[in-house]
């Protein structure tokens, strides 16, 4: 009995289950053999064991489960491939020098616009450059004498070209005529359910939550606050549940930067800003959307580790907040801030994998029409009676113990805590069952 099986239900086999993924990848979650291949490269590299060095780097950065890294070996050089996203990254390493490149865009004709943008976009790399081919081919390229190309030097470098070389490539072509995509032959097209249920699903939830917005009974002015948590919640979610490319990837990244850097504008004057950002995505044309739809393999993630202590400081910080919109009947609200919590650890930091799956588990409850549009088949939520199912949902937090169990040797949520009778007290309780959480990683 697979994963999936033990999550939704006794009568589902894992092959029924629809290979969808949600969230941001990240490369925080590595094997014990992977952390001895990093030790193995930087003690090769001192010992000028260079390609060996660089053989133990590729070994560490391989993510089985994307088959994002490979490399081979011929005459003395060690060529490479990478994958990040929707762009494909190509080096080598011989016994003097390090180059790397990776093809955005081509330019059918060349044009100050982007030129301008791609110059400016240099003075804020570090390692890397944007550079135009003989082909007229934007690029961007990183290269060293192998005596400065320590693999932690390296992996920056790499970090850095590998993900702005994937975000640059829709966002040049959605605003320039003049350029024209290089295909990527790594690319997984989705199934038109799912495109369809994601589109429909963005839609539902910018509307429901502007709706909330301008009828609700709440004052937008008065309550500023309340406004703010419903509408990062939104923002958080998409992210999470569309795992967007492109356009909608980065106006998501642009509403999170515009609410916390402008610090000298009022709370209102912030939510007036995501949401002109929001209307602006719900009123794209749906085939702009679709053409963003696809499965990625990725060797980067962009968010950073975060530790259990951290996430309790959050919801320790945040989840009372949620109390006087539940008591005065602003259910949504209330709702949001839970939400709120859950999207803001997921948006911006890698989690422990365990509360990883936890987090997942919030979505895939609260959101039970989604996921079965999806094509997953889940007892969470009884639509007859419009209940939770408590007793389907400690099961599937007893899985999700038992599939970690080989990474930590203290993982027991406490499902005491839950309280399945209604949507707020599930969300509450969920979040005060990991609050109070005990885990104790094997390789701590």
């Amino acid at each position: 009995m697979g994963l999936f099986d033990r999550l939704f239900g006794a009568h589902t086999s894992e092959e029924d289950q629809p290979d969808i993924r949600f969230g941001r990848y990240s490369d925080s979650y590595k094997t014990i053999e992977q952390y001895d291949a990093w030790d193995s490269a930087l003690e090769k590299f001192d010992n000028k064991d260079y390609l060996g060095a660089y053989r133990d780097f590729f070994f560490y950065l391989k993510d089985e489960k994307e088959e994002n890294v490979s490399w081979k070996e011929e005459e003395g050089v060690l060529h490479f491939e990478i994958l990040q996203g929707s762009k494909t990254i190509i080096g080598s390493v011989d016994h003097s020098k390090i180059r790397v490149e990776a093809k955005i865009v081509k330019a059918d004709e060349l044009h100050l616009g982007f030129l301008n943008r791609l110059i400016s976009h240099n003075f804020n790399l570090e390692y890397s450059r944007f550079a135009l081919d003989e082909d007229n081919c934007i690029s961007i390229v990183f290269d060293s004498f192998l005596l400065d190309g320590s693999p932690y030097k390296f992996y920056y470098a790499l970090r850095e070209l590998a993900i702005n070389a994937d975000k640059q490539d829709d966002l040049l072509l959605d605003e320039f005529e003049a350029l024209t995509p290089i295909k990527s032959s790594h690319l997984v097209e989705l199934t038109d359910r799912e495109k369809e249920a994601k589109y429909q699903f963005i839609q539902s939830k910018i509307r429901s939550i502007f709706d909330i917005i301008e009828n609700g009974t709440l004052s937008v002015t008065q309550y500023p606050g309340g406004i703010t948590y419903l509408l990062l919640d939104l923002v958080y979610r998409l992210d999470f549940l569309i795992k967007p490319e492109g356009f909608m990837m980065e106006t998501l990244e642009r509403i999170n930067r515009l609410y916390f850097s402008n610090k000298h504008k009022t709370t209102l004057e912030k939510n007036a800003m995501i949401q002109k950002e929001l209307k602006a995505l719900v009123e794209r044309p749906k085939e702009d959307f679709f053409k963003e739809m696809y499965r990625v393999r990725t060797t980067f993630g962009i968010t950073k580790p975060i530790n259990l202590q951290r996430i309790r400081g959050v919801i320790q910080g945040e989840l009372s907040h949620m109390d006087w919109y539940s008591e005065n009947k602003h259910e949504a609200i209330a709702l949001g801030i839970p939400g709120y919590i859950v999207g803001n650890c997921l948006f911006n930091y890698a989690v422990p994998k365990g509360v990883l799956d936890l987090f997942k588990l919030y979505f895939e409850v609260l959101e039970p029409a989604y996921f079965k549009q999806l094509g997953f088949q889940q007892t969470f939520f009884n639509e007859s009676n419009g209940e939770l199912n408590g007793k389907s949902i400690k099961r599937a937090i007893k899985e999700i113990v038992h599939s970690n169990k080989h990474l930590y040797h203290e993982f027991n949520p406490n499902t005491s805590f839950l309280n399945t009778d209604t949507k707020l007290s599930f969300a509450k309780s969920f979040l005060m069952m990991i609050k109070e959480l005990e885990m104790t990683a094997v390789n701590a």
